[in-house]
């Protein structure tokens, strides 16, 4: 029976324990309480989905995970096979791994935190002040905490020339090597740094790393599975990972250098099970405490999730473990602050959420039998499934729950200057020093994408604007600071202390109370470039609510991101009833600035608001974003880059029918998916379709949106960005899923985002993509002329 076989032999018998272990099996003993009754069945069922497709599509042979909170486990699965080579044996629970550089975190930085708690190590300390001899080759200044935080300016492992002897060889070597970068300027993850921590504990100690870590962590978390080293009576659990010399490692260390090192290396060498890993994420969760142990200090568990690297790193980290975004719905829009974690090159890792005070353990042998494997995609997935049971958070409850955090998060939201040649309608206001708006008590309709050249918001300029007075701020969808996806409520501004009153609650209009003694509407939106894009629908409620009250409103001109040169895509039919995503008959992509879109809206309808757009200078029609130099923020929670941007206006087309175009993972926009998709299928039909468009197959869970927490497959898109005529991706899909599954796909619920009934029956008759887009461009000969009388650049 071939490998592939005998692999889906084991998947026909997958093993899922989603029930309290038997008492029969002390090993398997549940980890403090256990709670699996109070966790959802469908997520254990696409738990169950999720593992068996990565070990059928060869990622890995089989894998443990268990998660739970501080108090109780609520999943835990074993599934697939622990052991194929030389013979298939199945995957248990109490499978122990080879952790690699989960190492790091579990033993030497514990040990070293336990250390300086008790005053024998400290962290600001020089290195060299323990280990003289690390003090060479610009290295005498290098702390403790740089080593822990992989800011120590080493590379990242030996030179591969030199990796031989045993383990004071490589010991010394290490305490040569030289840095490659300035201590303290940025991170390098670095193998160097824990083998020179592993050894500072045993000098400073007086006892091995093993010794100390088993007697100090692993005795009184009661992780009797976990150590260097393990014995034979732990051999036939343990998982084995490659061959090496014509034998499979099974019980020895992976890593060549820990190997050398006798299976005692600070970086790697440490074996255990998911559930004495839990106990560890437990303990940490319970600010250090296990039962009546005290492992670490609330203190120490603190320095594990604050930053301790330069902020202006690309990859953010603790003492030891790398920092992540929380397991929450809204993760991928938060900074990565709020969980630590950990990976180890065999295919093992730990996450330990201090926001939802959750954990997750994922452990595989992705090496095994030919180091093939990759780990990745089941992480991702079931962190993704794990975030999706909870509730976005607002970035106020990473500062409540994680000390040392809000330096980073200010950060974080630190608004870009520019650094280009166009000036924005706020700039140039500005230079004109407020003066058109001089002596007025001013509305403000803006959101986090309204700031300045400097990096000042403009509600804030606003305020601070001499002879102009802040009376009210008018937040769209979104919210004030572009981050919501939900309907909004009113609120205060806190920088400015002026009401915020929301423009999405019930029918998204302007409030008469709201605009008692508002003198004009200002208006400072960046908006998308997109018809059926909200912020111009607000734009013209600002109009209609301006000219309803007699005030003139000024329109801070900003630049079309997509370019305002190119214009084309499914025309909304005239005399279509105004809605939210469809205010005026525009075609797909409009390529105006939303001055002129004021212009436009205000002739042509009639509206008759005293407007007065402030221009922009600087601007070239055919510029796109990056060419302005303006500096840019996410312009809502699924647009955080121009990329996505760029294919937005052809996702956004489908995504009202029964697919994910992304919302909830780190791509919107950038994928399309379902439950019922066979991805391999979307991309071969799409391929022979001329898109210009590069598709790869894919699976994701969503943790927001219509299949939250469920496994999607479809196809991931790398646009060619500026060679295909505006919409033709979005019908190509179109087109796509309704051929492949006319009874599956909700083509009837993409009329309104299409906006053109012509083209909507064509794609329901299965016409080709030539003649949908022949129909399409017998529709732009008007809005092309009508649009030339409002053009401002």
């Amino acid at each position: 029976m071939s490998t592939r076989d005998t692999l889906l032999a084991v998947l026909a018998m997958l093993i899922l324990a989603c029930e309290p272990p038997s008492a029969a099996s002390a090993s398997e003993a549940p980890i403090e309480a256990t709670s699996l009754a109070r966790t959802d069945a469908g997520t254990r069922e696409q738990l169950r989905i999720i593992v068996a497709g990565q070990i059928e599509a060869g990622n890995v042979p089989g894998a443990v995970v268990l998660a739970g909170d501080a108090e109780h486990i609520h999943y835990r699965a074993a599934a697939g096979l622990r052991a194929v080579l030389p013979a298939s044996e199945a995957m248990l629970a109490n499978t122990v791994f080879d952790l690699a550089s989960v190492t790091k975190v579990i033993a030497t930085t514990t040990a070293v935190l336990q250390l300086n708690e008790r005053g024998s190590i400290l962290l600001d300390a020089p290195v060299a002040q323990y280990l003289p001899e690390f003090g060479v080759a610009g290295k005498e200044r290098v702390t403790v905490r740089e080593l822990l935080s992989h800011t120590s300016g080493l590379p990242a492992g030996l030179p591969p020339g030199r990796r031989s002897g045993g383990v004071n060889d490589i010991v010394r070597e290490a305490m040569r090597q030289a840095p490659i970068a300035p201590p303290g300027s940025r991170v390098i993850y670095s193998d160097i740094n824990f083998i020179v921590l592993g050894e500072l504990v045993r000098r400073v100690s007086g006892q091995s790393l093993d010794a100390w870590c088993r007697e100090q962590i692993f005795t009184p978390l009661r992780m009797q599975d976990t150590g260097f080293l393990p014995g034979p009576a732990a051999a036939r659990r343990i998982a084995p990972t490659a061959s090496r010399g014509g034998e499979m490692l099974r019980g020895r260390v992976h890593d060549p250098i820990a190997a050398r090192m006798g299976g005692v290396a600070g970086h790697a060498g440490l074996f255990s099970t998911a559930e004495d890993l839990a106990r560890f994420a437990q303990m940490i969760l319970n600010d250090g405490r296990s039962g009546a142990a005290t492992v670490l200090k609330p203190e120490s568990v603190a320095l594990l999730a604050a930053p301790a690297s330069p902020l202006a790193a690309n990859a953010w980290r603790g003492l030891g473990w790398a920092l992540a975004a929380p397991l929450v719905a809204n993760r991928d829009r938060l900074p990565a602050l709020g969980m630590i974690e950990q990976t180890g090159y065999t295919g093992t890792g730990v996450w330990i959420d201090l926001v939802t005070k959750r954990f997750a353990v994922i452990l595989s042998s992705r090496l095994h039998p030919y180091d093939r494997g990759d780990a990745a995609p089941l992480r991702q997935q079931v962190l993704a499934l794990l975030a999706s049971e909870a509730a976005p958070v607002a970035m106020a409850a990473i500062t409540h729950a994680v000390p040392g955090t809000e330096v980073a998060l200010a950060q974080a939201m630190r608004l870009p200057p520019a650094a280009g040649p166009v000036r924005s309608g706020i700039d140039v206001l500005e230079a004109q020093a407020f003066a058109p708006l001089s002596g007025l008590r001013v509305g403000l309709v803006t959101n986090r994408s309204g700031f300045d050249s400097r990096g000042v918001r403009t509600a804030d300029a606003l305020a601070h604007a001499p002879g102009v007075t802040l009376a009210a701020l008018f937040a769209p969808e979104h919210g004030l600071a572009s981050d919501i996806d939900a309907p909004l409520g009113d609120s205060s501004d806190p920088a400015t202390g002026v009401p915020v009153h929301s423009l999405y609650d019930g029918n998204k209009r302007f409030a008469p109370a709201a605009l008692e003694g508002v003198d004009a509407l200002v208006f400072d939106v960046q908006d998308a470039g997109v018809r059926f894009f909200t912020y111009i629908t607000t734009l013209g409620y600002t109009l209609e609510a301006a000219a309803a009250r007699g005030i003139p409103v000024f329109v801070l001109d900003r630049p079309n991101p997509l370019g305002a040169d190119v214009f084309g895509g499914p025309l909304q039919d005239p005399g279509t009833p105004s809605s939210f995503t469809g205010y005026f008959p525009l075609p797909l992509v409009h390529g105006m600035t939303v001055g002129e879109l004021a212009r436009m809206f205000n002739a042509r309808l009639h509206i008759g608001a005293d407007l007065r757009v402030v221009a922009m200078q600087g601007y070239i029609r055919h510029m796109r974003f990056s060419d302005t130099g303006l500096g840019w923020v996410p312009i809502s929670p699924n647009l955080r880059n121009t990329e996505q941007l760029e294919l937005y206006p052809d996702l956004g087309m489908i995504e009202g029918a029964n697919v994910s175009v992304g919302r909830g993972t780190p791509t919107p926009f950038e994928l399309v998916g379902a439950p019922w998709i066979a991805g391999r299928d979307l991309a071969d039909y799409l391929k022979k379709l001329d898109t210009k468009a590069r598709f790869e197959v894919t699976s994701f869970v969503p943790t927001e949106g219509r299949y939250r927490g469920r496994l999607c497959h479809g196809v991931s898109i790398k646009a060619a960005i500026g060679n295909t005529p505006p919409g033709r991706l979005g019908l190509a899909l179109a087109i796509a899923l309704h051929a492949l599954y006319p009874r599956q796909f909700n083509l009837p619920a993409i009329r309104a985002s299409l906006g053109s009934e012509r083209v909507w029956r064509l794609i329901d008759a299965h016409a080709s993509l030539a003649a949908v887009e022949m129909a399409v461009s017998t529709q732009g000969a008007d809005f092309a002329q009508d649009r030339a009388r409002f053009l401002m650049y």
